[in-house]
């Protein structure tokens, strides 16, 4: 009886039908993609050229912004170091225009009363002289007013008054000297001005000589 069993358990062994094993594909992108046509492919190739052109003409345009702004800030600092040099002077020297008015004024009293000795008057001339040489050398210059039309730029009008040896509106005395710095107003004049003679008299009234 055993021996027959056994017999039996090897043949359901040989009918057994074992079945294969499929492995799918370990990652589905190793799958070929299907091959780009020729009118695809110049396509593609034709919109990255645009899109390279179109950034290549961005940054050409940017280039040429930074080139101008560096030139123009160039320019800017070569003219702001200019003005710094010739007008770093300014504060001193409108300063010493003071020395120079109180100088003049000296003169001026003492060429009026000749009792003032002649010694100490040109002692103050030659001082005067020598800071008016300091002055132009530092390119200061004196505003030229008697005579010429008030001008708001360079006159400050202290006053008018009737004058007909002047056309109205023209400078006929002044008061303080004006000066210049390069092209640069250092201080105003101070200057009358002219105006037109008021020519209109009063007139009688007529009387009435009828009864």
């Amino acid at each position: 009886m055993a021996q027959k069993k056994k017999i039996v358990i090897e043949e359901e062994n040989e009918n057994t039908v074992q079945e294969p094993t499929s492995t799918p594909p370990e990652n589905e992108g190793d799958l070929e993609a299907p091959p780009m046509s020729v009118d695809d492919a110049v396509k593609d190739l034709e919109e990255k050229l645009a899109a390279a052109q179109a950034e290549a003409g961005e940054n050409h345009d940017r280039m040429l912004r930074m080139a101008a702004e560096y030139d123009n800030y160039k320019k800017r600092t070569a003219r702001e170091l200019e003005d710094l040099k010739k007008y770093a002077t300014e504060n001193l020297i409108r300063q010493l225009l003071n020395v120079v008015d109180n100088l003049e004024r000296a003169i001026a009293s003492a060429s009026a009363d000749g009792k003032n000795d002649q010694s100490v008057v040109d002692g103050v001339v030659l001082t005067l002289a020598e800071i008016t040489k300091i002055l132009e050398k530092h390119h200061v210059r004196p505003i030229e007013a008697m005579g010429e039309p008030f001008d708001p730029t360079f006159h400050q009008a202290m006053c008018q008054e009737e004058n007909d040896d002047y056309p109205p509106n023209t400078v006929v005395q002044e008061f303080q000297k004006g000066y210049l710095i390069h092209d640069r107003l250092l201080r105003p004049t101070m200057v009358v001005v002219s105006k037109a003679v008021n020519s209109e008299q009063p007139t009688e009234k007529s009387v009435d000589t009828k009864a």
